[in-house]
């Protein structure tokens, strides 16, 4: 049941493929195990003139911030070990050097989020 938000920033003039989404879906469904339909991908992109770094001396940083949402969190090490093959694939995928993807896990999903108006169970 991951769920991806990916958020990249984009180059003045730059495009991406229509199966940008699909191919991230298809990517990290087999990193995170998924059964077909269940590693869900939604790409935003933002404009590099609506991004900033405090007192940065390069304009030339355009970052992707991937963040992830999953039914249950595994441990840190299995954590370690997801963003390790996450971050090289998604690079390749947004044409990003590894070092400005930026994977964030969100809080487990379990208790909290509910689909078609039913809880997941905690």
């Amino acid at each position: 049941m991951p769920i991806l938000h990916v958020e990249i920033i984009t180059q003045p003039d730059e495009h991406f493929p229509p199966t940008l989404s699909l191919e991230l879906a298809n990517r990290t469904g087999e990193i995170f195990g998924s059964t077909p339909g269940n590693t869900w991908v939604i790409v935003h992109f933002t404009s590099s003139e609506n991004y900033a770094e405090n007192n940065s001396p390069s304009e030339d940083i355009f970052p992707v911030f991937v963040s992830v949402l999953k039914n249950e969190l595994p441990s840190r090490d299995s954590l370690q070990a997801e963003v390790a093959q996450l971050t090289p694939v998604i690079a390749l995928i947004c044409n990003r050097p590894e070092e400005n993807v930026h994977i964030i896990y969100l809080p487990k999903a379990a208790g909290r989020v509910a689909f078609g108006g039913k809880l997941l169970p905690s």
